[in-house]
């Protein structure tokens, strides 16, 4: 393995996967705050895209990480406190990255094999389009005239920023053309060009304000000013190529609706084209690349995306990007810096994460101090089969070397080098700390009885009497994705964690801190910058959270290997905790009913099933539930339909599909509000069976479960042929 190889993801531990996952999430948490919502990133593009890729390609490897931590399917961040909030009628997703040729024809293969199209088939067309550096807007057109502009917020909620987009020349008041909706949400970027940047600098330098940081950053920054005047001073851009709620259609192709936007008065991207083929959109991407220096304003990929409408209807969405679209991201940089000191961090499941701290060095405009380290057989230079990672001798990171650092690619910030040649005389290999540096119980590296070997991942044994485990789990209940709780962010919970007065040790704390500070705000007021209002706030804020969803509240526990698809799953399947924990109980005696419909849902893996098993087993968790319970009353999840043949209906799917591929017809029973499983068991209403069905029809006649074929599949479902899934349009 060359010295530039990080160590591939086949060749991780579970373990090991598990802890480079969690750092990166973590990561990419803090980036998309700093970037979505203040507007200063703390990683350039190219580093927030290869953090995100290498979580993909760990959660791809090792399915069971893809629900530990929610920041994978996270867009955006929260909206800006400082103005109205819009919530989108259509939400505004984010895009899969592709870095590669090998990634585009991957895309494209997955494209037509979802829809079934067959290698002698030719199809579908796609738009290639430049992916613009700028800040996402929605303008919501009503009759024509605008009515409201949104930024992209969580993709669920953006600010309203509507006087401030009325300031953009690019953008009209008022629609032209006879084609144009009564409805009409159009959505693009809001960037500002090269020379106008540098004026708008020139001008900050002249008033002895700071400067901005790159196009980007400007943009934003001046697109969400409370003083609109402020907008209006800066010459700012808007490029159309995408909508939301649009009722009506202009067109059926993503080309003939933004040709539509051009007629009606927008500037659209006159690079964008309709290619056919792998080959037509890498050679698209090489054209634009080939301008991307002489273009004026920032770009940093190209986005391809299916043509055809009704096929990115088939094609629908996963997780929080669309199947029908991928952005080809441009390569990005190296940098060399020296290695300053290696720190160590402690998450919630205990693993020690070594954290490299840098001289400060930039990279793509944007000042790097810190990479993830992994574990420390990466520091000492070996893979999990002990090969070596990096050459020279000795191959090992010591704090002092210099050292290359690649902001692309797999994980960024990695050390993709060593300058032996600069090494100090002094410098002396890493000892990675056999003790937690926050309680001093003993860090292990367990034994894996599977595959034999020492787990990469070394572990603080303390469990909860860990502060920082202790204190991390906490942040992980009330995070965005669990409870959500307004106000209690991570600095706040480290307060409240080391507080004497009003500690809070566990999640039923949280819900008490009102009532043991009921004497008119005594303990907590103007303590650690807390005052009345914020006090106050704060009570609100946790007691709006007193009935969350379930699905929230399942993951809110932190129960390794389960995050938000599986909660969901998990709540949408039981409809409540107390059916759950009761399951799951029961589920200890692998013979059990209980254990076999555990196993039966579609997507919870024997892992998941082992960790839930694991955590209800535990007496410390049980009563810490018991406790939280009595505060909190976890709702059930409302019904995906609740008319349809089908809704609250257990499903399987087997055999060969011919008219669906089995992932649109999982999506569309789901869609009518059925449970699809993977297995048949006494729970099963119904058994789907296509051509060459098998052991799941014995299944079925041993339980007595309706079988019908794919014919009778959509007789049940699509009563009517002019209606819509369950008959309705």
């Amino acid at each position: 393995m060359s010295e530039t190889e990080p160590p591939p993801v086949a060749e991780l531990t579970k373990r090991r996967a598990r802890a480079e996952h969690r750092a990166l999430a973590q990561e990419i948490a803090a980036a998309n705050d700093a970037y979505f919502r203040d507007d200063r990133p703390i990683l350039d593009d190219a580093a927030y895209d290869a953090r995100r890729r290498r979580l993909v390609a760990l959660e791809e490897a090792h399915p069971e990480l893809r629900d530990e931590q929610p920041v994978s399917e996270a867009v955006g961040a929260k909206p800006s406190s400082k103005f109205a909030r819009i919530r989108h009628r259509a939400p505004m997703l984010s895009l899969g990255n592709a870095f590669s040729d090998e990634d585009v024809s991957d895309f494209v293969q997955r494209v037509r094999s979802f829809l079934g199209i067959r290698a002698e088939m030719e199809g579908p067309a796609f738009t290639a389009e430049p992916k613009i550096d700028g800040l996402s807007l929605s303008l919501r057109y009503e009759n024509g005239a605008l009515v409201h502009a949104a930024t992209r917020g969580d993709g669920e909620e953006g600010e309203d920023v509507t006087a401030n987009a009325r300031t953009i020349a690019e953008i009209p008041d008022r629609l032209a053309g006879d084609d144009v909706p009564a409805i009409a949400e159009v959505r693009g970027e809001v960037y500002l060009g090269h020379a106008d940047f540098a004026g708008i600098n020139e001008r900050q330098r002249a008033k002895g304000a700071p400067e901005f940081a790159n196009p980007r950053n400007a943009a934003a920054g001046s697109l969400r000013q409370l003083d609109v005047s402020i907008t209006a001073s800066r010459p700012l851009r808007f490029f159309a190529y995408a909508w939301g709620e649009m009722p009506a259609l202009p067109a059926a192709t993503q080309s003939g609706v933004v040709a539509a936007f051009a007629r009606w008065g927008f500037r659209v991207n006159p690079l964008t084209t309709t290619c056919a083929g792998v080959e037509a959109l890498l050679a698209h991407y090489r054209l634009i690349e080939s301008q991307r220096a002489t273009l004026g304003y920032d770009i940093d990929g190209v986005v391809y995306k299916v043509d055809d409408l009704s096929l990115q209807s088939r094609l629908g969405f996963v997780s929080r990007a669309p199947r029908w679209a991928i952005a080809h991201k441009f390569p990005a940089e190296l940098a060399t810096t020296v290695l300053e000191a290696i720190d160590i961090q402690v998450g919630r499941t205990g693993a020690l994460s070594p954290v490299a701290r840098l001289k400060p060095v930039t990279v793509g405009g944007v000042v790097v101090t810190n990479a993830t380290l992994h574990n420390e057989d990466y520091i000492r230079g070996f893979d999990s089969k002990g090969e070596r990672i990096r050459s020279g001798e000795p191959p090992d990171i010591r704090v002092g070397d210099t050292v290359t650092v690649k902001r692309a690619g797999d994980v960024i910030p990695r050390v993709e080098a060593v300058d032996l040649d600069k090494r100090p005389a002094d410098a002396a290999p890493y000892v990675f700390p056999k003790t937690c540096p926050i309680c001093g119980s003993d860090a292990v590296r367990e034994h894996n009885p599977r595959s034999g070997k020492e787990d990469a991942v070394r572990r603080c044994t303390g469990g909860l009497i860990c502060a920082a485990q202790a204190v991390e789990r906490l942040k992980h209940f009330v995070s965005r994705d669990a409870l959500d709780i307004e106000g209690l962010g991570d600095r706040q919970i480290e307060f409240f964690h080391a507080d004497s007065d009003l500690p809070v040790k566990e999640p039923a704390d949280i819900f008490t801190l009102a009532g043991r500070d009921a004497a008119n705000l005594k303990k907590l007021k103007d303590k650690d910058g807390f005052g009345a209002q914020s006090v106050t706030k704060l009570f609100a804020a946790i007691e709006e959270r007193r009935n969350p969803p379930l699905n929230r509240f399942i993951f809110g526990l932190g129960i390794r290997h389960v995050g938000e698809t599986n909660a969901r799953l998990l709540a949408r399947h039981y409809g409540s905790f107390e059916a759950l924990q009761a399951a799951v109980l029961a589920a200890t005696d692998p013979a059990a009913p209980e254990r076999q419909e555990l196993d039966a849902i579609d997507g919870v893996g024997p892992t998941v099933v082992e960790a839930l098993i694991q955590f209800f087993a535990e007496a410390h968790n049980r009563e810490m539930l018991g406790r939280l319970l009595a505060q909190v009353a976890p709702q059930p999840l409302e019904a995906v339909a609740s008319v349809s043949p089908v809704a609250g209906k257990t499903v399987v799917f087997t055999g060969a599909l011919e008219q669906m591929t089995r992932d649109e017809a999982k999506a569309m029973a789901e869609r009518l509000g059925a449970k699809v499983a993977g297995s048949v068991s006494s729970k099963t209403d119904l058994l789907v069976a296509g051509p060459g069905a098998g052991s799941k029809l014995k299944d079925a006649a041993k339980h007595g479960v309706q079988v019908i074929d794919e014919a009778g599949w959509f007789a049940l479902v699509l009563p009517s042929p002019l209606g819509g899934e369950g008959g309705s349009a």
